[in-house]
C-alpha cells in the first residue's frame, strides 16, 4: 500500500509540474517557465524510479538529456537551440538503443513496411521546410533521420509483438514526431502562439507515454495502472 501510494504521490506531482508549466506557456510568464520547464522530465524520472524495482539505466540517461533539452531551450538564440537539439538528438539516440533492445526478430518485410511512412514524411516535410532553413538544414536533416529512424523501430517493435507495453512506445513515437514537426513549424516557417503550446503538449504527452512504456517493461507485474 505505500509503495502504491508513493506511485501516485509522483504521478500527481508530475502531472502538477506538467499543468503549470502549460499555464506559464499561455500565461507569458516566464517565472512558472523557468521554474517548472526543468521539472517535467525531473518529475517524470520520480515517477518512473517510484513505480519500478528495476530501473533502466539507459533509460534515465535519456531522460537526462531530454531535461538538458528544457534547460537549453529556456534560452533565446541560435547558440541554444542547437545545443537543445543536440540534446534531444542524444535522447533519441538512446530511446532508439532500448527499442532496438526489444525486438526479437526483424523481416526484411516488416522493415520495408514499418520505414517506407516514416521516409515519405521525412521527406516531404523536408521539402517543404528546406527553403527556410538556410545553414540549419544539415543538423535538422540530421535530427529528422533520427526521430524518424525512432519512429520505424518503435512500430518494428509493436508489428513484432503487440503487447500494451509496446504500444506506448508506439504513441510515445508519434507524438514525439508530431511535437517536434510543429516546433520546426513554429520556429522556421510560421511563428504561432498556439504552435508553442501544441508543441509542449504534444512533448509531455510522448515523455509520459515512453515512461509508461518503460515501467511496463521493467515491471511487468506492476500494479500502476
Amino acid at each position: 500500500m505505500a509503495k502504491k501510494n508513493q506511485v501516485k504521490l509522483a504521478l500527481v506531482i508530475f502531472f502538477v509540474v506538467a499543468i503549470l508549466d502549460i499555464v506559464g506557456i499561455i500565461m507569458h510568464s516566464v517565472l512558472l517557465r523557468t521554474i517548472f520547464k526543468p521539472l517535467v522530465m525531473l518529475s517524470l524520472a520520480l515517477y518512473y524510479l517510484s513505480a519500478t524495482k528495476k530501473n533502466n539505466i539507459w533509460y534515465l540517461v535519456g531522460i537526462f538529456f531530454s531535461f538538458l533539452e528544457d534547460v537549453f531551450l529556456l534560452n533565446s538564440g541560435e547558440f541554444y537551440f542547437i545545443l537543445g537539439l543536440a540534446s534531444f538528438l542524444l535522447a533519441h539516440i538512446v530511446y532508439i538503443k532500448i527499442t532496438n533492445s526489444f525486438i526479437n526478430r526483424k523481416s526484411i518485410s516488416k522493415i520495408t513496411v514499418t520505414t517506407l511512412p516514416f521516409i515519405a514524411f521525412f521527406i516531404v516535410f523536408l521539402f517543404l521546410l528546406k527553403d527556410y532553413l538556410s545553414e540549419m538544414l544539415l543538423p535538422v536533416i540530421v535530427y529528422g533521420i533520427v526521430i524518424s529512424i525512432f519512429g520505424m523501430v518503435t512500430t518494428l517493435n509493436y508489428s513484432s509483438y503487440k503487447s500494451k507495453a509496446n504500444l506506448w512506445l508506439l504513441l510515445g513515437a508519434l507524438f514525439f514526431i508530431l511535437s517536434d514537426s510543429i516546433l520546426a513549424v513554429n520556429k522556421f516557417y510560421s511563428t504561432k502562439e498556439v504552435y508553442g503550446l501544441t508543441v509542449m503538449v504534444t512533448y509531455i504527452i510522448a515523455q509520459f507515454f515512453i515512461c509508461k512504456a518503460m515501467i511496463l517493461k521493467d515491471s511487468p507485474l506492476s500494479t500502476v495502472k
